[in-house]
């Protein structure tokens, strides 16, 4: 069972009425894998997070977690899926009536069975983790930087002590350094845990730092119905030498072929 993926998409397909965003996918996902997905805006990289914990279904095809279709989950065995998914929303996505520390303890308390001395250990042990000191736990997230909201949200994920994180665009908005931070902390996240990390991201200094596996999707609308959408799956470092000039396209931020309407 070890060496079987976590996380499978077989055949996946997602259609919004008629607006086909993704196409036949085919992923497996190892355990401990750092798997970095990358392409343009509106390719579906998002909407691929969300069908590995079940916030959409795929149109067709299945997503299985440990080998176990979502589809075939009652909504209470989906709930208890979910709770082994840390996941980092795009802005962190804090709860704003809650502080901090309501925030981080928010999955500990949601799973039940934890006691609040035991909840309330490991909120302070989360966020010394992301590099945050006791005295933020009463802030609102108002009072918060960006930055330190991106802390927040992923101390409130690793507090359910999850087998899977997913970051959906961790270092959007974030200065160089900030996102040099970030990419650090998922960095010792990933020492420090037995987990598999699926990174959303546009940033190449995140995919080049922290992936060691990179998938590329293409989007639809400039695909032939007969043309695979992954258009790389491989190590970050073959990005720079992958056969395929799309993919040398995106790394370099090359927009000479869509100036001229290719």
């Amino acid at each position: 069972m070890s060496d079987s993926p976590i996380i499978r998409l077989h055949n996946v397909s997602v259609r919004f009425g008629s607006q086909a965003v993704l196409r036949d996918i085919n992923l497996d996902m190892g355990r401990r894998q750092t798997i970095a997905i990358i392409g343009e805006s509106g390719c579906g990289k998002t909407v691929l997070l969300k069908l590995i914990v079940g916030l959409l279904k795929p149109t067709e095809g299945d997503v299985l977690f440990e080998g176990t279709p979502l589809a075939r989950l009652t909504e209470k065995e989906l709930t208890q899926m979910r709770l082994r998914v840390g996941f980092l929303f795009q802005q962190a996505a804090l709860f704003d009536s809650l502080n901090v520390f309501d925030n981080v303890a928010f999955g500990p308390r949601a799973k039940g069975g934890i006691p609040e001395a035991d909840v309330a250990h490991r909120v302070k042990e989360r966020l010394s983790e992301v590099g945050l000191q006791e005295s933020v736990q009463l802030k609102m997230p108002a009072e918060l930087s960006g930055g330190m909201r991106k802390r927040v949200g992923l101390a409130r994920a690793l507090a359910l002590d999850p087998e899977v994180i997913l970051y959906d665009e961790p270092t959007t908005g974030l200065d160089p350094i900030m996102t040099d931070v970030i990419n650090e902390l998922i960095l010792g996240t990933r020492s420090r845990r037995p987990v598999t990390s699926v990174i959303v991201t546009h940033e190449m200094r995140t995919v080049q730092k922290v992936a060691d596996r990179v998938v590329m999707l293409y989007p639809l609308s400039r695909l032939s119905p007969e043309e695979p959408q992954v258009v790389y799956d491989g190590p970050a470092e073959g990005l720079a030498r992958a056969e395929d000039a799309r993919v040398g396209q995106f790394v370099e931020g090359n927009a000479s072929d869509r100036l001229r309407g290719d």
